[in-house]
């Protein structure tokens, strides 16, 4: 029997679990989002991988109002963002249709259609702390 560390994976909603897992070469130090064996920078393999920390400024925003299904039907109109995350990847979640370039989100889940999918918020109320 081996004294070894079993590494568990961070949690990550692609595998149905509240979580986003990033992954960065240990070469190059490039950070990207989506699982692969190797850096699309270097090719170097055996990528580190890690959760995220969830928090990102919106880089571009959308409302849809044209659900694909009738689970999204439900939450129509809603809004799509493409989000910065503070560790360099983008990646897009679901969001308050109110939300703008530029503000600072945080993440959370939310169960869409039997699964956990992203979704971003306000890390503070419109406007600044101070209103």
């Amino acid at each position: 029997m081996s004294d070894a560390p079993v590494s568990v994976p961070p949690s990550d909603w692609t595998r149905g679990e509240p979580g986003v897992a990033l992954q960065r070469c240990a070469g190059c130090t490039h950070v990207w989002y989506f699982r692969r064996g190797f850096c699309p920078v270097c090719g170097r393999e055996a990528p580190e991988t890690f959760a995220a920390g969830g928090r990102g400024t919106v880089h571009a925003a959308t409302v849809v109002h044209r659900a694909p299904d009738d689970a999204y039907r439900a939450l129509a109109p809603y809004g799509l963002v493409l989000v910065e995350l503070d560790e360099g990847p983008r990646m897009m979640a679901h969001a308050p249709a109110d939300l703008a370039i530029g503000e600072r989100v945080v993440l959370g889940f939310r169960e869409i259609a039997g699964r956990p999918l992203p979704y971003f918020q306000r890390s503070e109320p419109p406007g600044g702390a101070n209103r």
